[in-house]
């Protein structure tokens, strides 16, 4: 059997796991007795840790939030990827830039040497190119997850792309990133009895959290969902474009927000794709990293016309200086 202080650590690692365990689910991973387990508990919440205890066949032991925060256990991994998720935070979210600096320090006071060096030469190495941009409220990200893992339904005061608030009645499901500093919520609408796909840095406040609700099931594809719902938004111009390669080798360089692809035949797929702008659109087609033809819209291609006009002068340019360039060298 593990020593107390061991087991102790042990415990709480397993309770940091998951939401809820039952109380033999714990004794048989740590191989003690209920009766062992129970005085272990009881050692935590001496220590500070506010373990929640409910009777019963469906009862359990689960972690609660107490009046102060004790201490938290993370191994090298997660150590790792706090710091590197710190150091992104500061350009992914609002007003927690001092925040962030403090928890990296405390982290990095603590840090055994194998782990220090590593995550000090990413700190001093990485510099931040980030503009302004959209900033999402990191209040707003907890509340949001908080209502994904409890399924508690939520009340959001949403504006939308053109600007007009309203009162959202939401079953949240799941939060998504896109890589391209957004934040999408995945929620069923009450208010239009449907599957809705939100952007977070339109929710104005907190979201208000209610009363809990049984999960309905979700989209089939999640991911997918996502891709077809930032695509197909009312945007101003969209498009398909045929992309010269397969899904298969397309896929890995194509940014999951530029739209959804399809694959065609062996050699090719299709780009479904959306934008405010046809210079945006032919940037989001062009980060897909092939050549490509336009399928539709055909009042499109007047536009594509000029933006591959613009491209080819600048082109001409480059090339008119190389060549002066070259000329005087000789």
């Amino acid at each position: 059997m593990l020593d107390t202080s061991t087991r102790l650590l042990r415990l709480l690692s397993l309770l940091q796991s998951r939401r809820v365990w039952t109380g033999a689910g714990l004794a048989e991973r740590l191989g003690i007795t209920p009766r062992t387990l129970r005085r272990d508990v009881d050692r935590l919440r001496s220590l500070g840790y506010t373990v929640l205890a409910t009777a019963g066949p469906g009862g359990g032991y689960q972690l609660g939030r107490g009046s102060v925060m004790p201490p938290l256990l993370l191994d090298d991994s997660e150590a790792v990827a706090i710091a590197v998720s710190l150091r992104s935070g500061m350009d992914a979210y609002s007003g927690i830039n001092e925040t962030v600096v403090r928890t990296l320090a405390k982290l990095q006071q603590l840090l055994p040497p194998r782990l220090h060096a590593r995550i000090s030469a990413l700190n001093a190495a990485t510099v931040s190119l980030a503009g302004p941009g959209e900033r999402v409220n990191p209040e707003v990200l907890v509340a949001l997850a908080n209502a994904c893992r409890d399924c508690r339904t939520a009340t959001l005061l949403y504006r939308d792309r053109m600007d007009r608030p309203s009162a959202r009645l939401i079953e949240p499901l799941r939060l998504a990133y896109t890589g391209n500093r957004r934040w999408y919520l995945v929620a069923y609408d009450l208010n239009r009895n449907a599957w809705r796909t939100f952007r977070v840095d339109r929710i104005e406040g907190v979201p208000e959290l209610s009363a809990p609700f049984n999960p309905r099931p979700p989209p089939a594809d999640l991911k997918r969902y996502v891709s077809n719902a930032i695509a197909s938004a009312a945007y101003r111009f969209r498009a398909k474009f045929r992309l010269k390669g397969s899904m298969t080798s397309v896929s890995p360089s194509a940014p999951p927000w530029v739209g959804v692809l399809e694959p065609l035949d062996e050699t090719h797929c299709m780009l479904s794709t959306g934008a405010d702008s046809p210079e945006a659109l032919v940037l989001q087609v062009m980060l897909c990293g092939v050549d490509f033809d336009l399928i539709e819209p055909a009042d499109l291609r007047p536009s594509l016309i000029k933006i591959a006009g613009r491209l080819q002068r600048a082109a001409q340019r480059l090339a008119g200086r190389r060549r002066y360039r070259l000329a005087s060298e000789d």
